[in-house]
């Protein structure tokens, strides 16, 4: 039976190298000489520093930048978290690398496609959600429905099996 997996996975390697890339740059710019800025990654976790706030919003500027050259898509990053003030009046913020489709995010996807009336399935799979139907075409306009209906997340298809 035909069928594909719905996944949230960013590529890592891009965003090391987007991250390697936002901290020549901070080293380099003279509004930076001086200054404690910098970019540390921790798995899926970053950990922006600065000396102050226009200063780690230019920081936040260049790693977005970075990541839009390397075609990282930028809603993988979640910047909710504040910034905690350190010693010195120096400031750290964390950002998340979404991976992974949360259980809401999950529950969207299956709910939509049940309302399409389509002749396909979805099931949860842990952080996958796996579509299967009889036809090619049922698959590839299940496709279409999850990218129109879940538009603030990256979503990508992968395991496609005929």
């Amino acid at each position: 039976m035909p069928s594909f997996d719905t996944v949230l996975e960013p590529n890592l390697v891009e965003v090391k190298n987007a991250i390697d890339q936002s901290n020549k740059e901070i080293a380099t710019r003279f509004d930076f000489k001086g200054s404690d800025a910098r970019i540390e990654q921790k798995d899926k976790e970053l950990t922006l520093f600065a000396d102050n706030d226009l200063q780690l919003g230019n920081v936040t500027d260049i790693l977005i930048g970075k990541m839009a050259k390397r075609g990282v898509d930028i809603r993988f990053l979640d910047r909710e978290a504040k910034p905690e003030k350190m010693s010195h009046d120096k400031l750290k913020q964390k950002v998340l690398v979404k991976a992974g489709i949360e259980a809401d995010v999950a529950k969207k996807i299956s709910k939509a496609i049940k309302d399409s009336k389509m002749k396909v399935q979805a099931s949860i799979q842990g952080d996958t959600v796996r579509v299967t139907g009889a036809k090619r075409d049922d698959l590839q306009a299940a496709m279409a429905l999850i990218k129109k209906e879940i538009s603030d997340y990256p979503l990508s298809f992968n395991n496609f099996r005929d």
